[in-house]
């Protein structure tokens, strides 16, 4: 298994999380900040569906369609899969699955190809989503950053 992310980048995604709540309508600096505390993340954690030879992440339906659930955590992606009752048992196993960033941007967006039209984040607990088609403004902060 991947190694986790660090909690304190992950808790500050609750921070902004609530400053997202709390801005006033249309004001989009606060979804900009938690996006890129996102992207800072070592790894982009999912929940595998399918067999272990053809895993695929966990999705959830949406009103604009298809979205693929990721997890700021292992930790995160291991409650949801107990919340959303993906677990056969209490002490089931669940199987995730870690990609690491920056690659984890495109393996997100190469499911565009099968009708995703975005990604979520820490379902059901943050919520919050991106549109595959605004996955590029993610990878130029990381660009920017390396710089």
């Amino acid at each position: 298994m991947t190694r986790d992310n660090d909690p304190e980048m992950v808790a500050e995604l609750d921070r902004l999380d609530e400053a997202v709540r709390a801005a006033p309508a249309g004001d989009t600096n606060a979804q900009i900040a938690l996006w890129q505390q996102v992207t800072g993340l070592a790894h982009w954690f999912f929940i595998a569906r399918g067999s272990a030879d053809q895993s695929r992440p966990y999705g959830v339906a949406s009103g604009q369609g298809p979205m693929i659930c990721l997890y700021s955590s292992a930790v995160r992606a291991n409650e949801a899969a107990r919340v959303l009752g993906l677990v056969e048992s209490e002490g089931g196993t669940v199987p995730l699955f870690g990609v690491p960033m920056p690659a984890a941007i495109d393996y997100v967006a190469s499911f565009g190809k099968a009708g995703v039209v975005g990604v979520t984040l820490d379902h059901p607990r943050l919520g919050h989503y991106i549109p595959l088609t605004n996955l590029g403004l993610l990878k130029g902060w990381i660009e920017r950053a390396a710089r």
